[in-house]
């Protein structure tokens, strides 16, 4: 891996609350991610199932992590199971964890090979009642694809079928849902590298230059400081392109008198980062681009401090509105009467503004939380109010990721990345 090692501290204190959370007489199991294949033996590069990273620090495929509270034998209540490296193995792909490595990492001491999982989960299944299986319940998630965790459920509900299932997912979204201080150090180096991104890209964006090209500026950065790359597709859009909400073609050339919106961020260590920064192509923002731009801006300082403990996001979401309702008036893109004649399904900010405020961020992007129950400390949301005005081919978006408080203003990761509209021409002209 390009990261350094984590501490196993973060590991062992998310199985223990993981365990928390189990039923008595219950196991639960978690796969790793497949290698995908593209075509002929051409695979994507491995990425690793969120959860059992979450649980063990393991970043290796064909694993295995199951947890068993209650096992009689203490030596069976943590198991790591792993694919054995051969020397043929480690002379193709190089070498796999050890147990001894594997402990170091995850702070769990009884590692079996892959061969050995069967037999030993038939021994602990005729003591267990109840079974963990960790499905995919993100709101947005797209099941199509039939992942390993999918066909290990369906191998275990078939052999097993009088054993009572239970899901791992509401545990995982509340568990992953606030952060650990391991964590958000990580999170903090993810934003850290997306920083130095941006202080490269500012200089380098004029006219002329091919949003591509700054693509490849910023995954050079991202590289260079022990980042896999991109936390998810950057958006690079220029111009129209900038009112086009997940406009990834980044192909483009950047034109005189346009601004550019820049969705991106870097990942450390499988932590995200989503940062969204706007910039005008010639280094100078037009009066009618810095008042949209700084009408953003206040609507993301006055939406960062609504996210305290104790607040439901769509009370949050429908404060925001309110918030960017007046901006928009302001700037005489909606009046008054559009407001009493809305239609409250659909306010009438959304004509500009037509996406949420925030999401939780984490170990992916859209991470893991809870939409129905009260922000708490340690929950990690962007903030990223935007206003798109296609008829003037004029999108901003300003981004940041926060974590919020046990008391006062979330703290702001990226803090230290500019985004006052004077700040960004100073650099873009220095």
């Amino acid at each position: 891996m390009k990261y350094e090692r984590i501490s196993s501290e973060l590991f062992i204190h998310n199985r223990s609350r993981f365990t928390k959370e189990m039923k008595e007489k219950s196991l639960a199991i978690f796969n790793s991610n497949d290698i995908i294949t593209i075509s002929a033996d051409s695979t994507m590069p491995f990425v690793q199932h969120r959860d059992i990273f979450h649980l063990s620090g393991v970043d290796q495929e064909e694993s295995i992590l199951l947890i068993f509270p209650d096992c009689h034998d203490p030596k069976h209540r943590e198991i790591l199971f792993l694919k054995k490296t051969s020397p043929t193995i480690a002379i193709w792909e190089g070498e796999k964890l050890s147990e001894k490595s594997a402990f170091e990492v995850s702070g769990i001491r009884t590692i079996y090979w892959l061969d050995k999982f069967e037999s030993i989960l038939n021994t602990l299944m005729s003591e267990a009642k109840n079974v963990y299986l960790n499905t995919n319940e993100h709101t947005r998630a797209n099941t199509e694809a039939q992942t390993r965790e999918d066909r290990f459920i369906c191998y275990c509900k078939e052999k097993y079928p009088a054993h009572t299932y239970l899901r791992s997912a509401p545990i995982m979204h509340r568990i992953r849902s606030v952060k650990h201080r391991v964590e958000i150090d990580l999170m903090q180096r993810a934003c850290d590298i997306t920083e130095k991104g941006v202080r490269r890209i500012l200089p380098f964006i004029k006219p002329g230059v091919m949003e591509y090209q700054i693509e490849a500026e910023l995954m050079h950065e991202f590289l260079n400081n022990r980042s896999k790359g991109f936390a998810y597709t950057p958006i690079l859009g220029s111009g129209f392109s900038a009112c086009v909400l997940h406009y990834i073609e980044n192909n483009k050339e950047c034109k005189d008198g346009d601004v550019i919106l820049m969705d991106f961020g870097a990942e450390y260590a499988n932590y995200a980062s989503d940062l969204t920064r706007c910039v005008p192509i010639n280094g100078k923002f037009t009066a009618r681009q810095r008042d949209v731009y700084n009408a953003v801006l206040r609507v993301k300082k006055a939406a960062t401090k609504l996210l305290v403990p104790g607040t439901m996001l769509a009370e949050y979401h429908t404060n925001v509105g309110l918030i960017m309702e007046k901006e928009l008036v302001d700037l005489g893109l909606i009046t008054m009467e559009d407001i009493r004649n809305q239609d409250p399904k659909w306010p009438a900010y959304k004509k500009y503004f037509m996406h949420g405020t925030s999401h939780f961020i984490g170990l992916d992007t859209h991470d893991l939380g809870l939409w129905t129950e009260p922000i708490q400390a340690g929950n990690a949301f962007t903030v990223e109010p935007g206003i798109y005005i296609q008829e003037e081919s004029l999108g901003i978006r300003l981004e940041d990721d926060v974590i919020v408080q046990e008391n006062g203003e979330p703290f702001n990761l990226m803090r230290n990345i500019p985004i006052e509209a004077d700040e960004i021409e100073d650099l873009m002209n220095s």
